[in-house]
C-alpha cells in the first residue's frame, strides 16, 4: 500500500512563504501523476498544481507565478514551494498520486496538512 505524508503547513502572513512536502513510501518515478490538491472549509477539492512522470507540470490559474511544484526522484518527495501567500490560499493541501498497472488506474492521496494565510 502507497502512503503519502505531508508535511510543512503552517501560519502565515499574507505575502510571505511556504513549502509543503509529500514524502511517498514507494519510488515516485513509478507513478504517472504527482500533484498537489486543497480544500478550504465549504468548498470541493480542487487542483492546485500537478507533475508527471516525465516533468510537464500544470498550474491552477489562481496559483500561476506564484507557486511551483517539484519533485525529488532520489528522496521519493514532491514539493509545492508556495510564494506570494494570499488569505484565499487558506485551506487543507493535499498530496495525490496516480499509478497505472496493466490498465488499471491506482489514486492515492495523503492526510492533508493544513496552510493558514492571515490577513
Amino acid at each position: 500500500q502507497v502512503q503519502l505524508v505531508e508535511s510543512g503547513g503552517g501560519l502565515v502572513q499574507a505575502g510571505g512563504s511556504l513549502r509543503v512536502s509529500c514524502a511517498a513510501s514507494s519510488r515516485i518515478f513509478s507513478f504517472s501523476v504527482m500533484g498537489w490538491y486543497r480544500q478550504a472549509p465549504g468548498k470541493q477539492r480542487e487542483s492546485v498544481a500537478t507533475i508527471t512522470s516525465g516533468g510537464p507540470t500544470d498550474y491552477a490559474d489562481s496559483v500561476k507565478g506564484r507557486f511551483t511544484i517539484s519533485k525529488d526522484n532520489a528522496k521519493n518527495t514532491v514539493y509545492l514551494q508556495m510564494n506570494g501567500l494570499k488569505p484565499e490560499d487558506t485551506a487543507v493541501y493535499y498530496c495525490y498520486a496516480r499509478a497505472v498497472h496493466e490498465g488499471f488506474r491506482y489514486d492515492y492521496w495523503g492526510q492533508g496538512t493544513q496552510v493558514t494565510v492571515s490577513s
